[in-house]
């Protein structure tokens, strides 16, 4: 997850790909969430989640802002997404310093809700930087979705790791991406859970059954290594480029935008296919013409905690899958037997000679699909919000426990 990804890559999923609006009568605060990703470039965690929340109640969605390279008056653009979340984004004119900028972002989300009547409300964060603009609300509670270590990444914002740290001060939950980040973050807040990346198996399924190929991708020979994702400096390019050298029969079809790093930079032999990015509901239909799906990332800073979503999605769609040595992957997939392990050019490509046949295996296909069992996007949006739920209901005891108090010491 990129921290500078640019806006309108791919568009936004449509209704099939989210649970219909509940009827449930159980209340649920609005819920507001600051996020460094923009809604309508890659579908991944945010929105499988948040989508699920926009069920139950008021979600907006707010990005960085917009800066407009004249003068423009400061103003908020809301956007309606066919899943009924609120995309907020602030215009703002060039030149402002990031104080002046951040208060006028904040003034115009008081503005909003005033406007819109959000009183009782939920703090979601994907970014420890959106508190320069956020920490002056008293939201009802506060969570930090901790998906990546973003510190790590390429051209990470000055500042961000003090600012994790206030945000670990004022959440009362913290939930992870992996467990891999849920073992460092748990020693920085008490109240962290993990929750690894998750599957829709009824949409990945698709690519199970006979699927009419991409027109881009159907001239391209088989047997066909694919690989979809943001295409940054996680990607092992050095890897890709030894694998296409030493298999000229194989045909490796890259799906993804290409940010933070060079076109320039990447390998270029006859039998590596770039196909730009695709929307998430197309992506069923590359993978079911692919023979073996990959998880080619490198080993660096940006990759130590990463918990790829495209592994139980590439499993779901009935890929074989071969990945390098990311902890994620290895436990518990690799350690399940359910995804090959390699960590440089040679073994990788073995693995994928074993792959190539892998979809015979059936014992292969039962563990994989009694694992996939076991896990949902649903599910995990339903244990984070039992959290939330039951820390609301904490908090309203403990208020009501205090105004008790109060009361008999005034009367005394």
């Amino acid at each position: 997850m990129s921290l500078n990804d640019p806006a309108q890559v791919n568009s936004s999923a449509s209704d099939s790909t989210i649970p219909a609006r509940s009827t449930s009568s159980e209340s649920f605060p609005d819920l507001v969430c600051f996020a460094h990703l923009h809604w309508d470039f890659v579908w991944q965690r945010p929105q499988h989640l948040l989508s699920r929340f926009a069920q139950h109640g008021r979600v907006l969605y707010v990005e960085d802002p917009f800066i407009h390279p004249d003068q423009v008056e400061p103003h908020l653009e809301i956007k309606e997404r066919q899943n009924g979340v609120k995309v907020v984004v602030a215009h703002l004119p060039f030149g402002l310093t990031w104080q002046d900028s951040d208060a006028a972002q904040a003034k115009l989300l008081a503005e909003y809700f005033e406007k819109e009547n959000f009183k009782q409300y939920i703090f979601w964060y994907y970014t420890p930087m959106a508190l320069n603009k956020s920490r002056d609300f008293r939201p009802v509670l506060t969570i930090y979705d901790c998906m990546d270590e973003l510190a790590s990444f390429k051209f990470a914002p000055a500042g961000l790791r003090e600012r994790e740290q206030e945000l670990f001060k004022k959440a009362e939950l913290v939930f992870t991406g992996g467990y891999t980040l849920y073992e460092s973050k748990k020693l920085q807040h008490p109240d962290a859970y993990p929750f690894p990346s998750s599957i829709d198996k009824d949409h990945f399924g698709q690519a199970r059954q006979p699927m009419a190929d991409p027109a881009d991708q159907a001239g391209i020979a088989h047997p066909r290594i694919g690989f979809f994702g943001v295409v940054d400096e996680r990607l092992d390019i050095e890897l890709l480029r030894q694998l296409a050298t030493n298999h000229p029969e194989w045909q490796f079809v890259i799906i993804g935008p290409v940010v933070k790093i060079s076109d320039d930079q990447l390998p270029r032999q006859q039998n590596i296919h770039y196909l730009g990015g695709k929307d998430y509901l197309e992506l069923p239909s590359y993978l079911q013409g692919w023979d073996v799906a990959t998880l080619l990332f490198a080993d660096n800073e940006s990759t130590k905690f990463i918990s790829p979503t495209k592994t139980p999605e590439y499993l779901a769609a009935g890929r074989p899958v071969v990945s390098t040595p990311i902890r994620d992957v290895v436990r518990p997939y690799g350690e399940l037997d359910l995804v090959q392990i390699a960590a440089n050019a040679d073994d990788f490509g073995r693995a994928i000679d074993k792959a190539l046949v892998q979809t015979q295996d059936t014992d292969w296909r039962r563990r994989t699909d009694e694992y996939l069992a076991t896990i949902s996007w649903d599910l995990t949006w339903q244990q984070m919000r039992d959290l939330m739920l039951d820390r609301l209901q904490a908090k309203t005891a403990g208020q009501a426990s205090e105004t008790a108090d109060a009361s008999l010491i005034s009367a005394s």
